[in-house]
């Protein structure tokens, strides 16, 4: 049995639209988890977390959406099928029927209790050290002579690279580039009425943390990975760069 979800506004399911391309870019069976669970002081309005995971970074990315009505939604669907059953310009969606949800699925950050950390670099530092690191990786398996260019070698290279600690946190350089690849660091288009116009500014991401779970937060979507000293975290780095 199909459910039917109704977006606040349009603005909504084309964000969420955007965000199950991108997932399906690196995975084309990729699978979400759907949660749904009330705004606080909005009456019916209910808040709808997709979470995805892009096999290409091993962390979990979170978008969320404001819908008007889905109490009780809990459920893992294709990500392909969710995309297809958007209507954008209607601003609603037919959720799919569920599939067997992948290990990470019963495996989610906590909906509660996240505090806020100190250390996370400003926009701009953070998108030159996922430049940099990138480059690195190029860089360095690129210079491989071919009888080293091996997979062992390459995840050797992607696991020193890919773990580094972002500025000062604890935060893997990872995450930040799999936020920015799935779009989570862009600017955001701000209007100003007194000119006119609009201005474009990048409002700072925050670095969240609640239990084992590390959590980079943008007006656009979350990134969450579990501390390295975790011994039920992720895992598994990928090296392939995007």
């Amino acid at each position: 049995m199909t459910a039917a979800l109704a977006f606040a506004d349009a603005g909504e399911a084309a964000d969420l639209a955007a965000f199950l391309a991108r997932l399906i870019h690196y995975d084309r069976a990729a699978a979400v988890r759907l949660q749904a669970g009330p705004v606080a002081g909005s009456g019916s309005e209910q808040s709808l977390a997709v979470f995805g995971r892009p096999p290409s970074f091993e962390v979990l990315a979170i978008r969320t959406a404001r819908v008007d009505s889905a109490a009780g939604l809990d459920v893992t669907v294709s990500a392909g099928e969710l995309l297809e059953g958007l209507d954008i310009t209607a601003g609603t969606a037919t959720v799919p029927a569920a599939v067997t949800g992948p290990p990470w699925a019963g495996l989610l950050p906590p909906r509660g209790g996240w505090r806020q950390l100190p250390g996370l670099p400003s926009p701009d530092a953070v998108r030159s050290a996922v430049a940099a690191v990138v480059t690195e990786f190029r860089t360095r398996t690129e210079k491989l002579p071919a009888e080293l260019r091996t997979r062992a070698e390459l995840d050797r290279i992607g696991r020193e690279i890919w773990s580094r600690p972002l500025g000062d946190t604890d935060l893997p350089v990872r995450a930040a580039h799999a936020a920015q690849s799935l779009g989570f660091l862009r600017p955001v288009r701000v209007a100003v009425p007194d000119l006119g116009t609009a201005a474009r500014h990048m409002d700072q991401p925050a670095l969240l943390a609640a239990g084992s779970w590390l959590r980079l937060r943008t007006p656009y979507g979350s990134v969450a990975v579990r501390r390295a000293s975790d011994p039920n975290g992720l895992g598994g780095l990928s090296v392939t760069p995007a």
